[in-house]
């Protein structure tokens, strides 16, 4: 039955009509949960209504606003780094070097929104900023279909131009169930709304089952190519700037090959606080934060609360799911404000369930929720993917969006559920349980939109549990940047290096000239072998020179690195802290970085094929670093 709070879960975007299978796959997904307890969703959320029934006057803010017809696209566009396409033409040239990297469903994403915004300047009357057809030379969307279709359509076009009034009889939303415990392969090479593009001519493997055993999840493998894996934070700040703007469009543009329509809510202007713990945006308290503590990620207190439980919390029945008394954690926090930069502010006379309390009270009391106002919309629609992969394909593009505080912070969240979840045998809070009682506190949010179709608040609460279930499970895959993005990445800097002076011709045919798949490694079979240099500086004054072949990797030179520095007699334990293990180089604490040419500063996959890596960015200097070895993202 509904639950009557002030805070609801959101709604969710309406779907095209491409996507009304979907529902009746998702809806047998649902029934497969009957049997799981949702108690503790629906208790977390009792708790949070008592919490916040005192303080009704603090969580009035400042209404959503409807976005007008237009404006959604506008600010798409805006977020995608494509703003200069509504304004100045003479900023072509930037948003030509950005869409010079993006594969055919991404371009099409593209074009789908400029198309969109023009109609929608017209219908108002007003002569349009920039013509789509003025930019690129090329018919509308619908009209450039129609060309296809007269002639010999491409089959994507096709598809595209008739999801949307037709349902395709090849696709197949049947409940198939996979494997339980079968490792299956998580493509990363080649970008998601390509794959999903070759599917939609077959037919969806569609994963319905939603298990309350962790073990029996599907297990997925990110094969390690030539060039390795690149996982958030091996990329410099720099680099990973680019990579919100392209996983929106790419998200957007798999979003379009399954159906979804990706909607987001508009920012909505918060009334400030005058505390200076709970309440306060993150950028905010990582500012007052990286004053005591430069270089800090996460916010301290909540380093804090997830510290205190780890060590006094981890083994207590119940945790999480146990409330502690509102009135204690009501104080607490009270006291937290006041006390904790004094370091006045005494854990250890904490209960356990109380610090639990205190850290979903800091978690719901964030001015905008955790996983964003305008993309919490977008993470609660995940669910109505049928089938697992996509799931969290959606959900890794989601998470490199997020911007870097929130993205920190849920991984230190995240990190401290999965610990949780291995000691179940003694706490009982098996991975579902976790899940159902940490959904409210990230799905609930006192200043977004509250409506919920009616009769959908079961469906609702079981797809956000299930959402949160997939994050703490996969978040080593989501937390992977695919290597289609750092190719464009690479891209992006090459093509910005060069600064291209592009000529009608060019731009009147840019977007027909984007091709799926354009970032594959390209071998120059006439150089089989290379002799490089590797700096140390930080460790020596002279440089190490290497010999590459097809068969060198990164590991490999570390560990040459390791055994010149062992036969030229230096100290190398006293200079670098280095450990010996077995003569395993994963058992030091050296690293290798690509730096220049087109990537900023890239930490490279001990697994990485140096001679491939060189192809692709034969300026680069290739750096050995210590590795901070942090237990954490801090």
């Amino acid at each position: 039955s509904a639950r009557n709070c002030p805070w609801k879960m959101n709604q969710l975007p309406p779907k095209s009509p491409l996507a009304s299978p979907v529902s009746e796959s998702t809806n047998s997904r649902v029934e497969a949960l009957d049997n799981l307890s949702m108690d503790s969703f629906w208790l977390e959320v009792e708790n949070i209504k008592q919490s916040a029934e005192a303080e009704q006057e603090e969580c009035s803010l400042a209404d959503v606003k409807t976005q007008e017809e237009g404006e959604a696209e506008a600010e798409w566009l805006q977020d995608a780094g494509l703003a200069d396409l509504l304004g100045d033409p003479a900023s072509d040239k930037d948003n030509l070097v950005l869409l010079s990297t993006l594969t055919r469903t991404q371009a099409a994403a593209v074009q789908r929104r400029l198309d969109t915004y023009s109609r929608s300047r017209r219908r108002k009357n007003k002569h349009p900023v920039r013509d789509v057809r003025d930019i690129f030379g090329v018919a509308s969307s619908e009209e450039k279909a129609a060309e296809k279709e007269e002639s010999s359509p491409d089959p994507l076009w096709h598809n595209l131009r008739t999801s949307n009034t037709q349902k395709t009889e090849t696709q197949d939303y049947s409940c198939t169930v996979r494997n339980p415990g079968k490792e299956e392969v998580f493509n990363m090479d080649v970008a998601y709304s390509e794959q999903a593009a070759v599917l939609l001519k077959g037919s969806f493997l569609s994963e319905s089952r939603k298990l309350k055993d962790g073990n029996a999840l599907t297990r997925f493998k990110i094969p390690k190519g030539r060039l390795g894996v690149t996982r958030i934070g091996d990329l410099s700040a720099q680099d990973m700037k680019k990579i919100p703007t392209l996983a929106l469009i790419e998200l957007t543009a798999l979003c379009d090959i399954l159906g979804f329509e990706l909607k987001r809510n508009k920012a909505a202007k918060l009334k400030t606080t005058e505390k200076r713990l709970f309440g306060v945006p993150l950028n905010t308290l990582l500012e007052n934060d990286q004053k005591l503590l430069p270089n800090t990620k996460v916010p301290l207190l909540l380093q804090a609360l997830l510290s205190c439980l780890e060590k006094r919390g981890l083994e207590t029945e119940g945790i999480l799911r146990v409330s502690g008394s509102q009135t204690r954690i009501k104080s607490l926090e009270q006291k937290l404000e006041r006390d904790f930069y004094t370091g006045l502010f005494r854990w250890d006379e904490v209960h356990q369930n109380d610090v639990s309390g205190l850290l979903k009270r800091f978690i719901r009391e964030l001015p905008a929720p955790l996983l964003t106002a305008e993309y919490l919309p977008a993470f609660a629609a995940v669910q109505n993917i049928p089938d697992l992969k996509q799931r969290l394909q959606a959900l890794n593009l989601l998470i490199l969006i997020l911007p870097e505080p929130n993205r920190n912070t849920l991984k230190a969240l995240l990190e401290f559920l999965s610990k949780v979840v291995a000691r179940e045998n003694n706490n009982k809070m098996n991975l579902w349980n976790v899940s159902t009682v940490m959904a409210p506190n990230l799905f609930m949010h006192k200043g977004l939109p509250n409506k919920i179709p009616e009769g959908k608040e079961k469906q609702l609460a079981e797809g956000a549990a299930d959402v949160v279930r997939m994050m703490i499970h996969y978040q080593d895959l989501l937390w992977t940047v695919s290597s289609f993005l750092v190719a464009q990445v690479r891209k992006l800097n090459e093509s910005n290096s060069k600064r291209y002076q592009f000529c009608d011709k060019r731009i009147k045919n840019l977007l027909r000239k984007i091709h799926a798949d354009k970032d594959k490694v390209e071998k120059n079979q006439g150089e089989p072998s290379k002799i490089v240099k590797v700096h140390a500086s930080l460790l020596l004054k002279d440089s190490l020179e290497v010999h590459l072949n097809n068969a060198t990797r990164v590991a490999d030179v570390l560990r040459q690195f390791q055994k010149n520095l062992c036969q030229n007699g230096w100290n190398i334990v006293n200079t670098v802290s280095l450990l010996k293990c077995n003569n395993s180089v994963e058992c030091t604490n050296l690293l290798l970085y690509e730096v220049g040419g087109n990537i900023g500063e890239h930490c490279l996959d001990p697994d990485t094929y140096l001679l491939d890596l060189y192809h692709i960015n034969p300026h680069a200097e290739w750096i050995i670093k210590q590795n901070p070895s942090y237990p954490r993202m801090f």
